[in-house]
This record gives structure tokens, C-alpha cells and sequence, in this order.
């Protein structure tokens, strides 16, 4: 998205600490997956899948029935997704009007204190490592462009990049909204694909578990792929997050039922 982590350099490491630890040689890194909404399909469908085959597991603990499983399974996969939609559309509006409004205030310091905005820049690139000569030699030049020196203030005051004007929000809600029906739908597949050829609930169950476990293993190398992670640690944790939420779920489905006495 459009913001930067509040500004803060807790995570960034300069390049000379960098090559005094010999990063500099080598092979150069991978670099990111990388895609407008990218994001958007592979952290929408992780969660569609893992809400969804938890309500099937609570499901399946407190009643025998298909039916009632795939009802209720699709119904709340329809309204989970609705409000994911809204949700990441409202998000991403959101932030591009907060941007926004900041920098016309920005702008308005720029134009109307621009010594001390010239000021707290230099400040800030000494603090980032720059020699105090280059660094007034830059913020000179920035003072030379005024929407140069507006998207440095944005970024070195408040943690802010310019405003992706290529970002669409209404089409952010609907990626998300698409993903999660997509990939939320998977564990309820096996459930219609299964009734032709059994009546046994627990195998149809037991169908569901291995199809959200292969949606959320590929789903584990998606997520590799975007952060950097080693492909096998991020499937173990993606598979570790849907087998403890599906197993809690679980539990308190059979809770429920045997413990308060609760039918399905």
C-alpha cells in the first residue's frame, strides 16, 4: 500500500553495515512477487480458507448433517466475503484520503515555512547518515522543487509515500471479495463433489481436511513468495494456522454438543 511503517528505522540498516557484515557480495537477493493486487488474492484466500474450514469443522462436531454444513457454510462465506470486500475498499479509501489530506497540509508548510520544513529535512537526512555539507546540499536543491521537497517531508515527518493514483479502492474490495469466495469455497467442494459417491459425513469431512490442507500448502507458497520466507517454513505455518483454528473450532462444536447438550 501507500504507507511506510510510521516512519520509524527500527527495520533499515544502512548499506556501510550492510557490507561491513559482507552483505554486499554474493548472490543478489530474490526480490518479491510483486503485483497490484497480489497481496489482496493470496492473504484474502488464506483467510477465506481457514474461516471457512473452521466453521466446517465446528459443524461437523455438533452435527451429522451435510446439509447443514453446506447451508451454513455458504451462507457465511457469502457474508464473510461481503465484508472483506467492504472492508479492503473502505481501508484503501481510507488511506488515499488521509494521504491526501496531509499533504495539502504539508504543501501549506512548505509554502509558508519552508525554512523550517528546509530545516527538520536536514535534520532528518543527518540522521539517516548523511554528511551535513551533501545533506544541505540536497535539501538545497529540494527547496529548488517544491513537490520534490512535499513528498520528502511526507515521507521523512510522516512515514507517507505520494498517493498511487494507479490504485483503484472499489476494484481492492473486489479482488478481495473474489478471492475469498474462490479460495473459502474450496473446503465445502469436497462436501458436492463426495455426495455421489457417499453418504458418510466423517468421509466427507475427512475430504474437506485435504482439500484446505493442499489450498492452504499452495496458498503457504504464494505467501513465500511475496515476503521472502523459505518455502517449507511458510507452508508449516500456514498449515499449522488452519490445523489449530479447525481443531479449536472443532472442540468447541463437540463442546457444545456433548458437554451443554447442544444438538445440531
Amino acid at each position: 500500500m501507500s504507507e511506510i511503517g510510521g516512519g520509524g528505522s527500527s527495520s533499515r540498516r544502512l548499506l556501510h553495515e550492510v557490507e561491513e557484515e559482507g552483505g554486499g557480495g554474493g548472490e543478489r537477493p530474490k526480490e518479491p512477487w510483486k503485483g497490484e493486487y497480489v497481496k489482496s488474492i493470496v492473504y484474502g484466500g488464506l483467510d477465506a480458507i481457514i474461516t471457512c474450514f473452521s466453521l466446517i469443522s465446528s459443524i461437523s462436531a455438533s452435527t451429522s448433517s451435510s446439509v447443514n454444513v453446506l447451508v451454513l457454510g455458504f451462507a457465511n462465506l457469502v457474508a464473510d466475503a461481503i465484508s472483506m470486500g467492504l472492508g479492503d475498499y473502505v481501508s484503501a479509501r481510507t488511506e488515499q484520503d488521509v494521504i491526501i489530506k496531509e499533504r495539502r497540509v504539508t504543501e501549506w508548510d512548505v509554502i509558508n515555512h519552508i525554512d523550517t520544513e528546509q530545516s527538520q529535512l536536514l535534520t532528518h537526512f543527518q540522521a539517516l547518515g548523511m554528511d551535513y555539507n551533501d545533506a544541505t546540499l540536497v535539501v538545497n536543491i529540494f527547496r529548488k522543487y517544491k513537490d520534490i521537497m512535499v513528498d520528502q517531508r511526507m515521507v521523512a515527518d510522516k512515514g507517507m509515500l505520494p498517493a498511487d493514483e494507479e490504485v483503484t479502492p472499489w476494484k481492492n474490495g473486489l479482488v478481495t471479495f473474489t478471492s475469498f469466495m474462490l479460495f473459502g469455497s474450496t473446503p465445502l467442494l469436497s462436501f458436492i463433489i463426495l455426495i455421489p459417491f457417499t453418504n458418510n459425513d466423517t468421509v466427507k469431512f475427512i475430504g474437506a481436511c485435504i482439500v484446505s490442507a493442499i489450498a492452504l500448502a499452495l496458498l503457504g507458497v504464494a505467501k513465500a513468495r511475496i515476503s521472502g520466507e523459505r518455502y517449507m517454513f511458510s507452508i508449516a505455518m500456514t498449515l499449522f494456522s488452519g490445523a489449530m483454528a479447525g481443531a479449536t473450532a472443532y472442540f468447541v462444536g463437540w463442546s457444545l454438543k456433548h458437554v451443554a447438550g447442544l444438538e445440531g
